[in-house]
């Protein structure tokens, strides 16, 4: 079944914010210092992914772009309503900003990566799942930090995260005779890019230094995939 290792993921998250929650009554000082921590290390994943990039114009025009069409369908108030609804079901707590804040960290964490598009595609090409497992364990662990700090929005990242990689796997077993290798290793590599500045993004809003509108730069990951294949098809 292609869809099994997308399944696990999914099922890792919620297992992992499951267990979070349950450490949540810490001290706000061991909180605080857990939080810089692991965004420190999202930074330097975010970097790491960010150094793949081939082309710089693509990437420029990509988060131009896609910030232009993110602000002009006001993404990130899309994401705070949801965390809004949620929170007022959950706790009854219409300014619990935690879980809209939560659910849109968590869900760029996990969709966004070559982990995220590789797992997806090797379960779609090859009913291979071993890098989507690899990822789901990874995923658990920085879950139950995660939700330890910014509470039950983590595990509603198990959405977007099913439907994201379900989607690529069925596509890629779909149309996985109509895509040049050249191209796909392209496509990647700056998706990949992408996804890397929009991690550190978010590094840093969790450290406080900056207030990016993650969410509205989401459509840079699509028009990335628009600009290469047409690269790719020009040259």
């Amino acid at each position: 079944m292609i869809l099994t290792g997308t399944f696990i993921n999914g099922g890792a998250i919620l297992l992992g914010t499951f267990f979070g929650l349950f450490i949540r009554k810490i001290p706000d000082r061991f909180k605080d210092t857990a939080t810089a921590g692991v965004a420190l290390a999202i930074l330097l994943i975010g970097l790491q992914m960010a150094f793949q990039v081939n082309n710089m114009i693509l990437i420029l025009l990509s988060l131009m772009l896609g910030g232009v069409i993110g602000e002009w369908l006001n993404l990130e108030s899309a994401f705070n309503k949801i965390g809004t609804k949620v929170a007022y079901y959950v706790n009854r707590n219409q300014q619990d900003s935690r879980i809209a804040q939560g659910f849109i960290t968590a869900s760029m964490i996990f969709v966004v990566g070559a982990m995220a598009i590789i797992g997806a595609l090797n379960s779609g090409l090859n009913n291979d799942h071993t890098v989507l497992i690899t990822k789901s364990m990874l995923d658990g662990f920085t879950a139950l930090v995660l939700s330890a700090t910014l509470g039950i929005g983590v595990g509603l990242s198990a959405i977007p995260v099913v439907l994201y990689q379900g989607s690529l796997a069925i596509l890629a077993q779909l149309i996985q005779s109509s895509i040049p290798h050249a191209l796909l290793d392209r496509l990647i590599n700056e998706t990949t890019a992408i996804g890397g500045l929009l991690i550190v993004a978010i590094g840093l809003n969790m450290l406080g230094l900056t207030k990016i509108r993650i969410a509205n730069l989401i459509p840079a990951i699509m028009i990335v995939g628009l600009l290469v294949t047409a690269d790719y098809l020009i040259n």
